[in-house]
């Protein structure tokens, strides 16, 4: 593959040939059923291609294009099983690979950012990417003090790609939306063009990851690789050796499983509370398990890409707790008066304070029980609930607003969630929010 594809018109034109594809794929299939194959048989096929086509104009086009169908496979676990099992394997491989981009041109962008000299700085540097993301790839490599090292390499023209696919995305969201219940993707759009200045300003990631590594350095169960050195479009951090977590969700023991689940959910909770950041890009290729040949409570969890944060000083905002601890007191009222201050429902819109309750309460199942069991049908339960339109939670959730300033908490948390169900991990995810989420514990009479 050359590099990063840059033209507007080149872009736009993969894009829109993704409905175009799906539509032609739909036809298809119709002429093979008449033509006396199974329904279930074409289907199943018609979204094996889907999900390959995906995947290869994703993953090509990197960039917002390739944001997006990550930010989609943490998602693909509130989907139907029979329209999940093609898709997974295909979004899944957007968390850890793409198609590279060529040895020369990372040599020359090195040469760029680095200097003439910049071989001088390593011992040995690996062409061939250990990983491809969104809009860098990473190479390992050793630092000239004998350090191993990940150097991220910005995609030339990453930032004009980033903003044009996210323009063209929003206008093709409408073709995505229905494949996953309850989720309007055009916030999800929007967000993520609001980050794209920071993402592509790697002093502010390695400032933000230096911030953790700090805070965690010696921690016994979350890793946060040191920074070692950057410059401009160029990251290089400490080397991180684990198991990924999609390797886990695709074959992990069910002990690796709800290690990874426990320390994810710590992770979550604790992050913004000693760092005052939340890594605001939970998707599985972002996390390692450090497995050893000891106990799993000797294992620890591997953090890696700081290019999203939310910046929260005070931690998470305690509205957040306070609400979460009211709605399992039972107190509708009370649940309904904070949402209304935190701007979740406009002055304009009157509700049922009980409907309110009924529509949080399954939701924060997690935080009611000392342990709970994460699981895809669990979170498919709960999207088809706010997603079907003949139910009254979907009527109660189209009056719900979302405040700017909650965005990227929502969709960190919902993110999260997603994972912990794709790893079918049972976590004791209330003990995190007594430990870590202010508000929650400030009165002991929790139900």
């Amino acid at each position: 593959m050359s590099d990063l594809p840059r033209k507007a018109v080149t872009r736009t034109a993969k894009l829109a040939a993704l409905p175009l594809g799906i539509a032609g794929r739909a036809t298809l299939g119709l002429g093979k059923r008449i033509g006396g194959r199974p329904a279930e048989e074409v289907a199943a096929e018609l979204q094996q291609r889907t999900a390959d086509q995906l995947f290869k104009v994703l993953g090509e086009l990197k960039g917002g294009a390739m944001k997006f169908g990550q930010a989609l496979s943490v998602f693909e676990a509130a989907l139907p099983e029979e329209v999940a099992g093609p898709y997974r394997a295909a979004l899944t491989k957007l968390q850890e690979a793409a198609p590279p981009m060529p040895a020369a041109s990372v040599h020359h962008a090195l040469a760029e950012r680095l200097g003439p000299d910049w071989r001088e700085l390593f011992t040995s540097f690996e062409d061939k990417p250990a990983a491809a993301a969104s809009i860098g790839q990473v190479h390992r490599a050793v630092w000239h003090d004998g350090r191993e090292v990940a150097v991220k390499v910005q995609y030339p023209g990453a930032g004009d790609a980033l903003l044009s696919d996210l323009t063209q995305l929003s206008r093709v969201a409408r073709l995505i939306g229905p494949l996953i219940p309850g989720l309007d993707v055009k916030p999800l759009i929007a967000e993520l063009r609001n980050r794209v200045t920071e993402e592509l300003d790697y002093a502010l990631e390695a400032e933000s990851q230096a911030v953790h590594a700090e805070e965690f350095a010696g921690d016994p169960e979350i890793r946060v690789p040191a920074v070692v050195h950057h410059a401009d479009q160029v990251l290089v951090t400490e080397w991180l050796e684990g198991v990924p977590l999609s390797e886990i969700i695709a074959s992990g023991t069910q002990e690796q499983r709800d290690r990874a689940g426990r320390l994810l959910a710590r992770f979550l909770f604790a992050g913004p509370a000693r760092t005052g950041l939340l890594h605001a890009d939970p998707h599985p290729g972002n996390f390692r398990l450090l497995v050893n040949d000891g106990p799993a409570e000797g294992w620890q969890l591997g953090v890696l890409d700081f290019g999203t944060v939310d910046r929260l000083p005070e931690g998470l905002p305690v509205p957040i707790g306070t609400a979460l601890r009211l709605a399992l007191q039972g107190d509708a009222a009370g649940v309904l008066e904070m949402l209304r201050q935190e701007g979740f429902v406009k002055p304009t819109i009157d509700l049922d304070p009980d409907a309110v309750l009924d529509y949080v309460l399954p939701i924060i199942e997690p935080a009611a029980v000392d342990e709970f069991r994460f699981t895809r049908s669990w979170m498919r339960t709960q999207a088809a609930r706010v997603g079907d339109p003949r139910s009254p939670a979907y009527a109660l959730g189209r009056q719900l607003n979302l405040p700017p300033s909650y965005l990227l908490i929502h969709r960190v948390t919902l993110s999260t969630i997603g994972v912990l169900c794709q790893l079918d991990a049972t976590a004791p995810f209330r003990d995190e929010l007594l430990a870590w989420l202010p508000g929650f514990a400030d009165e002991e009479a929790i139900a």
